[in-house]
């Protein structure tokens, strides 16, 4: 069932960030960048960064709507919230007021057996933190509370959407580029085969720059947890923050998660890659964050 939820609403999702981005390109004749002289550049900038920062902004304007829907979250209510669920509220309204967020996140927890949590939403004022299952029961009340002090930096920090700025800079980068590689390679061959030539390059140019843009993506979002790892040991204190990094290490084997939304994955606390594909992670080792952690004089 929650295979299906997720796949819904991947393929909603995109269904409508294409439908709203073709009708916007077509009615502002963006769409229409190729002439009987060859690429109108303007006209062609003005349609991929529609299409680069478009798609982006409209997945994380509805990333809170995937998250509760497609991981299955479940939203704490403060005015009913007792126990655990009360105490996990009172410490990210704590942390977020530290913080400086004026309003406070929503508060959710979502079934799953991997140690994990993430922070999502459009602004700061518009945000969530859900913790797994899993963490709450794996892990002691500091270690949580460092958990939870990375995700609100997050917020603080305003890491979604300068993650989503970033994406869709490449975005634009990778469509632009691909459609003047395009033009020029179909310009080689005889006019019959111009359009299957270009079309196919493009095609195929969007595959590699695409694949070169999201390990530019990874790396800037390496650095921002480590910044999240700062602000989290300002928040809760270094000693919390190292001692929930350190849970992590000692579960490396259920930390991957990799059936989770695309649209949340940039803001996990944690997740495990190793070799080449190391360049395609979105967070750096747990042995590296301890370790810059540690080194830090002040806190």
């Amino acid at each position: 069932m929650q295979f299906f939820k997720r796949f819904f609403w991947f393929f909603a999702v995109n269904i409508l960030i294409m439908v709203t981005i073709t009708l916007v390109t077509s009615l502002l004749g963006v769409n229409r960048y190729m002439t009987a002289y060859g690429i109108d550049y303007q006209a062609l900038a003005a349609f991929c960064l529609i299409w680069g920062f478009g798609g982006a902004f409209i997945s994380l304007a509805l990333s809170r709507i995937i998250a509760k829907w497609s991981m299955g979250v479940q939203v704490i209510n403060p005015e009913n919230a007792s126990g655990m669920q009360k105490e996990l509220v009172q410490t990210v309204y704590q942390l977020a007021q530290k913080a400086g967020i004026s309003k406070m996140p929503e508060v959710g927890i979502y079934e799953s057996p991997d140690l994990n949590a993430f922070a999502t939403g459009p602004t700061k004022n518009r945000s969530l933190v859900a913790v797994s299952s899993g963490l709450l029961q794996r892990m002691n009340r500091n270690e949580v509370e460092g958990v939870l002090a990375h995700e609100v930096a997050h917020i603080a920090n305003g890491d979604m959407v300068t993650m989503t700025l970033v994406q869709g800079v490449v975005n634009a980068f990778v469509m632009f580029v691909a459609r003047i590689i395009g033009f020029a390679v179909s310009q080689t061959v005889n006019e019959e085969r111009r359009h299957l030539v270009n079309m196919l390059v493009v095609i195929a140019c969007e595959i590699l720059l695409g694949i070169l843009g999201s390990i530019a993506v990874a790396w800037f979002s390496r650095l921002r947890e480590y910044r999240a790892d700062l602000g989290g040991a300002r928040l809760a204190g270094r000693d919390k923050m190292i001692a929930a990094l350190q849970s992590l290490q000692r579960s490396y084997g259920s930390m991957e998660a990799d059936n989770a939304a695309q649209s949340v994955a940039a803001f996990r606390i944690s997740n495990k890659r190793g070799g080449f594909m190391a360049a395609f992670s979105t967070h750096p080792p747990l042995e590296e964050r301890v370790a810059r952690l540690r080194e830090l004089p002040g806190l």
